[in-house]
């Protein structure tokens, strides 16, 4: 399986499907969908896996692009390991 990045500079292109279909996409590639059901906008990721239902289509789109942002988290282990983590050095048995 391979994993597609794109910059987050992209933005997404919009197409409409059918009356009530929107398909986004990023670089060419899926990058989700919202579905009018009559009464509100549900939108689903790439992976199918819905993002939420919102009442106007302007939310909709909002809510996959926010989805599709990269995650500014730190890094998950600190540069250094603290004292305590970090392996003693052995002496040599004869």
């Amino acid at each position: 399986m391979s994993t597609t990045t794109f910059p987050p500079s992209d933005p997404l292109t919009w197409k409409q499907a059918d009356t009530d279909v929107h398909v986004a996409t990023r670089g060419g590639e899926f990058a989700g969908f919202v579905e009018f059901d009559g009464s509100a906008h549900l939108v689903r990721d790439n992976h199918g896996a819905e993002l939420g239902v919102f009442d106007s289509l302007d939310d909709a789109f909002r809510a996959l692009e926010d989805a599709n942002q990269p995650s500014r988290r730190g890094p998950v282990f600190p540069p250094m390991l603290p004292r305590a983590w970090r392996r003693r050095t052995r002496r040599a048995r004869a």
